[in-house]
């Protein structure tokens, strides 16, 4: 009988500027004065991110995303890869969402790390090649508005997605749930 492998676990921390850096950009109306427009009856929160995207044919593209909710603690096989631009998320409502993402070690997703949303709509902008989970809304369904490459991927179809499936997957917990 061979022995059970030990059980890999995670604790997702508070999502800062400083701890997200490396993979990518927070986005937060914290981080940066508003503009006044339209004659002062609006302010705009502006260049909150930028949308890094490469490759012929590339462009940005804006669409919504209508995300059920996952039971928590989160059980992570799965991470992906989007070589060829950013990929950002934004969310419509204030509730929090579980972000996941792996620092890169020679082509391959390295440990996770996870971080949960600490403010009302505050979203985030994974880098262009950052391993990171699937969109984790926890509680109740979220809508997102998603940023991202659109066009030609290359030669081959889906050359903007790398997915990597972990052969002993990880748990992840929210902070105080440990």
């Amino acid at each position: 009988m061979s022995p059970q492998p030990e059980a890999r676990s995670i604790t997702a921390e508070p999502l800062t500027e400083a701890a997200f850096a490396p993979f990518g950009t927070v986005i937060d109306t914290a981080a940066v004065a508003p503009r006044p427009m339209n004659g002062g009856m609006a302010r705009r929160f502006h260049d909150l991110a930028a949308i890094d995207v490469v490759g012929e044919g590339a462009r940005a593209v804006i669409g919504l995303v209508e995300a059920e909710p996952y039971p928590l603690p989160l059980r992570l096989s799965l991470v992906e890869r989007h070589p060829l631009g950013a990929q950002a998320f934004v969310p419509l409502s204030r509730a929090p969402f579980l972000i996941v993402v792996c620092p890169d070690e020679a082509g391959r997703p390295g440990p996770p790390q996870a971080f949960v949303t600490t403010r009302p709509f505050q979203g985030i902008c994974y880098a262009r090649g950052t391993w990171h989970g699937v969109l984790t809304p926890f509680g109740a369904r979220q809508d997102f508005v998603v940023i991202d490459r659109g066009g030609r991927a290359g030669d081959a179809p889906g050359a903007n997605l790398e997915e990597h499936t972990f052969v002993q997957p990880w748990t992840v917990q929210l902070p105080g749930t440990a």
